[in-house]
């Protein structure tokens, strides 16, 4: 399908989500030379802010939520953007091209926008609905747990993937006792080697934490006070005492008003390389969309990564205003515990050979995996320098013999192009 360019002034796009992706088509929109007026929708009453942060440096109150936000009010007013916050949309109306908003308002669109994100996964348990069991996803939710991080305090984190583990190491620095119980075999299985997770295990332990793998969570038990937590109850029997739990188990894509529309959802919903539905005058960008990933991956997949993210609304911003569409490039991620950042480009499921660069021993190496001798993805812990090679490599798509990616004497930045 041919991108379209919407008639000027008189046309409205219209965007649901007040995060990072709407922000970006919002003001991209604006610097495309679009010339009708744009709509942000969030149901937050915040300027859209930066999430990553709020299991690190919001929570350890490193910054604050002034520090969070991605674009202060005057970017908006430059950009003639008009702002809904703390509004809901209850309901899309495809045939009247029309949007039904809890304030009783109802918002006529030329061309719609959903980025409205995903919401923390929920665990479906007795006993899950006691005070102080929280889950992680907005500023709301770090304002309620914070008060908790006090020393001696017991928290169990159920989850051992990035969330959890990030809320582990800013509690743990806090004098809190810390419990991390995972249902799979090692931490962060989906998305690394088991070297990896062997490292991060080492590195929490030794920072007091007690991390548990292959341990199902079935209940919850209130404690002296009865409408508090005071245990998490194992499938093994052995409760875990709690004082306060978090909950980190994933994401779960919003697609209910997309699915009420008629809209296609497999995983999240279902969009192609301008991140249109099967709408076309419908887009659908970040954690809540499945795209087919052009370019690089070569497949549909639903990526919950910010710069994936800003990408699809590029797209969407290009798209809208009849320019030419960027090409997918490899996704990356980051996460930062203790003094430790781990950056991550590509996806390494299926890899058949991993290659150490460096030593795990001394805090700072790169993974690089391997398929069929193609490098498809890396994970770099403090290796800063080393990562805007790696993700060149996995980006280009290289073949480069094992023994010259773990040699440290040859340069990785040589290494870029270079082919068996």
């Amino acid at each position: 399908m041919p991108p379209e360019t919407l008639p000027g002034a008189s046309s409205t796009v219209a965007i649901i989500g007040g995060g990072q992706a709407g922000s970006e088509v919002a003001t991209l929109l604006r610097q495309n030379r679009y010339e009708g007026e744009i709509v942000l929708i969030g149901d937050e009453d915040h300027l859209p802010y930066l999430r990553p942060p709020l299991s690190k440096a919001f929570l350890a109150g490193e910054i604050d939520a002034d520090a969070l936000i991605y674009k202060g009010a005057p970017a908006y007013e430059r950009a003639n953007v008009v702002l809904k916050l703390g509004v809901r949309v209850d309901d899309i109306d495809r045939g009247a091209k029309r949007l039904k908003l809890n304030d009783g308002e109802a918002l006529s669109y030329d061309k719609l926008v959903i980025a409205t994100g995903g919401g923390a996964r929920q665990l479906p348990v007795p006993g899950s609905k006691l005070s102080n069991i929280f889950y992680l996803r907005k500023i709301s939710d770090v304002d309620a747990l914070r008060p908790h991080l006090k020393p001696g305090r017991r928290l169990v984190v159920v989850g051992g993937g990035y969330v959890g583990l990030e809320v582990a190491a800013v509690a743990a620095k806090q004098g809190v006792h810390v419990t991390v119980l995972e249902g799979a075999p090692r931490v962060l299985a989906r998305v690394t080697a088991p070297e990896l997770s062997q490292f991060y295990e080492r590195v929490h332990r030794e920072a007091g934490v007690d991390i548990r793998t292959g341990v199902s969570v079935s209940g919850f038990a209130a404690g002296p006070d009865e409408g508090s937590v005071g245990a998490v109850l194992c499938a093994d029997g052995e409760p875990v005492a709690a004082d306060f739990v978090l909950i980190g188990i994933g994401l779960s894509p919003n697609t209910d008003l997309a699915e009420r529309a008629g809209l296609v959802v497999d995983g999240g919903v279902v969009v192609d390389d301008h991140s249109r539905t099967n709408d076309p005058d419908i887009y659908a960008i970040g954690d809540c969309s499945t795209h087919a990933h052009h370019g690089f991956l070569e497949r549909k997949i639903r990526l919950e990564s910010v710069p994936n993210a800003l990408e699809q609304a590029r797209a969407v911003a290009a798209s809208i205003t009849g320019r030419d569409i960027p090409t997918a490039a490899a996704p990356w991620f980051w996460s930062d515990q203790y003094d430790l950042k781990l950056q991550m480009v590509g996806l390494s499921d299926g890899y058949d050979t991993l290659v150490l660069r460096g030593s795990p021993e001394s805090r700072s190496f790169i993974a690089f995996y391997l398929k069929g001798g193609q490098v498809i993805a890396a994970d770099s812990v403090n290796r800063l320098g080393d990562f805007m090679a790696a993700k060149r490599l996995v980006g280009d798509k290289s073949h480069v013999a094992p023994d010259q990616l773990a040699d440290e004497t040859v340069p990785l930045k040589t290494l870029i192009a270079k082919t068996l």
